[in-house]
This record gives structure tokens, C-alpha cells and sequence, in this order.
């Protein structure tokens, strides 16, 4: 609980640049068990990430974002893993992202989907966003073997 409060301000500062959607502080908290931190050397938050459940078979990656001192030490990588690991233990066969950076995704085996392949519930957040909706995210989406 003691890191929501940065991880707020981690993720807004990437909304300010308009590269992911704000997330207020109540969403911060509601989800806070979905979220997976990284700390620098010195016990400060470096990087975080979701996995959100969206249905039954479907999870999102959501709000990464790395502290741009943190860049190129592997913690985005390290928070995808954890979360698609997190997905497989839920028994979650789909996840999905929705990013302005797919090459970065295509690492962990995402592929580029039509919008219309996600259900129409995953765009609730989108309504929230000021670019909605001519927004440049692209959906992608990564299979996973379950048990």
C-alpha cells in the first residue's frame, strides 16, 4: 500500500505525455492486488505493472511504466513476465494490451489484433480517455498455455 501513491505518479507522469491513460488514485487502490512493483537500488519504486481480469478468459496488461532513470535494466521485461505469469496461474488463456508500442510487446509473443477481436466491455476505460476515440493504441493480444 505504501507505494500506490508513487505508482500513481509514475503512471500519470506517462498520461501527461499522452503515451497510457491516467489512472486516478481510487483506481489505483482498487486494484493495487493486480500490480506488480520493481524498486531501484535505494528502495524507491523503479517500475510497475497489471494484470486485470477481464473475463473469465481474458486479462490485461495495463498501466507499465518504467522510471526512466530505471531504462534498459530489464524491469519492464521483468513485470510482463511476472504478469503473463500471473495470468497462467489464474488459468487466464487470452491477455491482451493495448499500447502505442508494439514492438515492445511482440517480445512476449503479443501479435496485432483488429479492435473488433476485443469485447466491447475492454473499452470502458477508453471512453475515459481524452483521445477517445481516435486513438493510436494498438490492440495486441497473446495466448497462453494453461493448464
Amino acid at each position: 500500500m505504501s507505494d500506490v501513491r508513487e505508482m500513481q505518479r509514475l503512471v500519470n507522469s506517462y498520461a501527461e505525455q499522452d503515451k497510457m491513460l491516467a489512472r486516478s488514485l481510487s483506481e489505483m487502490y482498487e486494484h493495487v492486488r493486480d500490480f506488480f512493483v520493481a524498486e531501484d537500488d535505494a528502495g524507491g519504486l523503479a517500475a510497475c505493472g497489471a494484470i486485470t481480469v477481464s473475463w473469465e478468459d481474458l486479462g490485461e496488461v495495463r498501466s507499465l511504466a518504467v522510471a526512466q532513470r530505471e531504462f534498459g535494466k530489464g524491469l519492464g521485461t521483468g513485470i510482463v513476465r511476472a504478469c503473463l505469469d500471473e495470468a497462467r496461474r489464474l488459468e487466464i488463456a487470452r491477455v491482451f494490451v493495448l499500447t502505442y508500442i508494439p514492438g515492445y510487446f511482440e517480445r512476449f509473443g503479443f501479435r496485432e489484433v483488429g479492435r473488433e477481436e476485443l469485447p466491447h466491455k475492454i473499452w470502458a476505460d477508453c471512453i475515459k480517455c481524452p483521445k477517445f476515440p481516435e486513438c493510436g493504441e494498438v490492440p495486441m493480444v497473446v495466448d497462453l498455455a494453461v493448464r
